[in-house]
């Protein structure tokens, strides 16, 4: 059976230093996004939020929570130092799942009822966690990508090695 059944071999392989790329825009718009949601309606409001998970040091936390979602995702967006931002964005997605997410189970959509032809969800599970963290190890461990910093920053340090 062939496994190329989508492309050629040659195609394939061409395009294969792309595959990291999808996931690169998709993680890093999340997290600017959930980032900038939050510096738009206050840290103080977020830090409200933390206050009342019990989440130590909650105006502290909502800071460092804002700044890792919005540095961190204009980080892998750009494809800037990635191995280095994904650490503080993995450990904040841990602490999102252990302080909000787990008591309401893995899955992200729980469909509670229909109400006049919309539907209306429960609160999300840790589901959508686990898969930017599948996501971001992904990113780190497939290393640069074209058309990132960390692609240019290599290619500029193994010019001065020469």
């Amino acid at each position: 059976m062939n496994r190329n059944l989508m492309f050629g071999s040659k195609t394939q392989e061409r395009l294969r230093k792309y595959a990291a790329a999808p996931l690169r825009l998709i993680v890093g718009y999340g997290f600017l996004v959930h980032g900038m949601a939050k510096w738009a309606k206050g840290p103080d409001a977020f830090a409200a939020i933390l206050q009342s998970t019990h989440v130590p040091a909650p105006h502290f936390m909502a800071w460092l929570t804002i700044i890792t979602e919005t540095f961190g995702g204009f980080a892998i967006l750009l494809g800037a130092f990635v191995a280095l931002v994904s650490v503080p964005m993995i450990l904040l997605l841990m602490v999102a799942v252990v302080t909000v997410h787990l008591p309401y189970g893995f899955s992200s959509i729980k469909l509670m009822k229909i109400v006049d032809g919309r539907a209306q969800f429960g609160p999300p599970g840790y589901e959508c966690d686990l898969l930017y963290i599948a996501c971001i190890v992904t990113l780190v461990l497939c290393g640069p990508s074209p058309w990132s910093v960390d692609a240019y920053r290599l290619r500029k340090e193994s010019a001065a090695l020469r």
